[in-house]
């Protein structure tokens, strides 16, 4: 009898790419999404398609069986439908997690982010934690994948660079070697078997650690266009902050929060894959040029 790796999020950017290396590696999926036709490709190349609300339990019922590992990428990532980041990316994960508990699945392996307990003051990285904090003692074994940034996260600097400038922020030396979601989707599936021998921590970042400059100097190259960096005083960064959290809701302000509090700080993890954000900007570039 075969047993499914159930991936829960598989329509989001990450989890497309888990999706199809599972595929890949001929492994038996369930893949959990709200609405089949965001699927990328035919439905029928997976193993099995259920529809389900992770926000709603009820919806849950059936879907762990036969399931021996949970992989869940479930988190907000623009906020929309009145959702909150404690509604999805703490609540619906413990929705989950319940329900694979009731089922007597044996791994759940979980997508947050790199230095998030030590950013627990931001509204996604709260969330997040306390999700993580039940999943360490829910009793099942489990892996937390911490990246440090996707590529898909930087497609902002090469819009400002087809607009003739960049911002960053200070004096643009922070550093971080974000990953392609290909590269971060061997780590996952790599500790749906690695969890087995215990509880793990995974930190994973790209094998490129560039400061925001020389992530900006890499967008003007792939638009064809003359560096123009501007930097934006520390100072300037914390006063968006507080002004957002005071006059704006936690749908605008959340993401805006979590944003400039990376960009302000290192964040560099252990090295993975071979994917490089020069080769990311230039397909970007290529796929828009083919329009």
């Amino acid at each position: 009898m075969k047993e499914y790796t159930l991936l829960a999020g598989a329509t989001g950017y990450l989890g497309r790419y888990i999706a199809r290396e599972l595929k890949r590696r001929g492994m038996p999926a369930r893949l959990l999404v709200r609405n089949p036709r965001s699927l990328p490709g035919q439905i029928g190349e997976y193993t099995e398609v259920v529809t389900a609300e992770v926000t709603r339990p009820e919806t849950l019922r059936g879907v762990m069986q036969g399931v021996g590992t949970v992989i869940s990428t479930i988190g907000i990532t623009r906020q929309k439908d009145g959702l909150t980041y404690m509604d999805v990316d703490y609540r619906a994960n413990r929705n989950l997690l319940d329900a694979a508990s009731a089922a007597g699945v044996s791994r759940f392996v979980y997508v947050s982010v790199l230095n998030g307990d030590s950013m627990r003051e931001l509204k996604i990285c709260e969330a997040k934690e306390r999700f993580v904090d039940e999943l360490k003692t829910s009793g099942i074994s489990y892996a937390i994948i911490r990246p440090n940034g996707f590529f898909s996260d930087l497609s902002a600097f090469v819009e400002m660079a087809r607009r003739g400038r960049v911002y960053v922020f200070g004096d643009g030396s922070t550093r971080a070697n974000p990953i392609h979601g290909a590269d971060l989707a061997d780590v996952c599936v790599d500790a749906v078997t690695g969890v087995k021998s215990g509880i793990s921590e995974i930190e994973v970042g790209g094998p490129e650690i560039l400061s925001q400059r020389e992530i900006a100097d890499l967008a003007f190259s792939a638009v064809g266009k003359k560096p123009h960096i501007l930097a934006i005083p520390d100072a300037v960064r914390r006063a968006v902050m507080k002004l957002a959290r005071v006059f704006t809701s936690s749908k605008t302000y959340g993401p805006l929060e979590f944003f400039l509090s990376v960009m302000a700080r290192d964040m560099i993890a252990p090295a993975y894959g071979s994917r490089t954000i020069a080769e990311f900007y230039r397909e970007i570039c290529s796929d828009d040029s083919g329009k």
